[in-house]
C-alpha cells in the first residue's frame, strides 16, 4: 500500500483510533471546517461538478508554486461529504500533483468509514478523490 502524505497520514491515525460513532462525529467536526469556494467560482459550476456523487459536489484546483490547492463547493445539507472534502483539502492541499497521485483511492477504509458510511456514499467519497487526482494531473 502506498504511503500516505504526513498530513493525511495523521488524519488516518486520529481516525483509526476512534470507534463506533466516534468516527461520524469526528467527520462532521471536518465537516464544519470546510470553508465556501472562493466566488470566482461561481459561474465555471457547470465543468467541475463530480457526478458520480449523490450530494452536489463541485471542486476547483489552482496550481501553485508546484503544488495543488483544492477549493469545494458542497452545500451544508450534505455533512459527510463535506467532512471527508475537508479531510482530503487539509491532508492534500499544496502537494505536488505525484503525491497527489499516489494517494490510495480507497485510503478511506483505513480509517474505518465503510463501518459508519453507507457503501454509496463511500462510492462517491471515491469520486472525489479521483476527480482531485484529475485535476492535479490536468495542471
Amino acid at each position: 500500500m502506498s504511503e500516505l502524505p504526513e498530513k493525511l497520514a495523521e488524519i488516518v491515525a486520529d481516525f483509526s483510533i476512534c470507534q463506533g460513532q466516534e468516527k461520524l462525529e469526528y467527520l462532521l467536526q471536518f465537516a464544519e471546517s470546510l470553508p465556501p469556494a472562493p466566488e470566482k467560482y461561481a459561474d465555471r459550476r457547470d465543468t467541475h461538478q463530480v457526478h458520480e456523487c449523490m450530494s452536489p459536489v463541485w471542486i476547483y484546483a489552482e496550481h501553485e508554486n508546484g503544488g495543488v490547492v483544492y477549493h469545494f463547493d458542497i452545500p451544508p445539507e450534505a455533512p459527510t461529504v463535506r467532512g471527508f472534502a475537508a479531510i482530503l483539502r487539509q491532508g492534500l492541499n499544496g502537494l505536488p500533483p505525484a503525491d497527489i497521485q499516489a494517494v490510495p483511492n480507497e485510503f478511506y477504509l483505513q480509517m474505518g468509514l465503510q463501518h459508519v458510511i453507507t457503501g454509496q456514499r463511500l462510492n462517491g467519497m471515491g469520486a472525489i478523490l479521483r476527480y482531485m487526482k484529475q485535476l492535479a494531473a490536468a495542471g
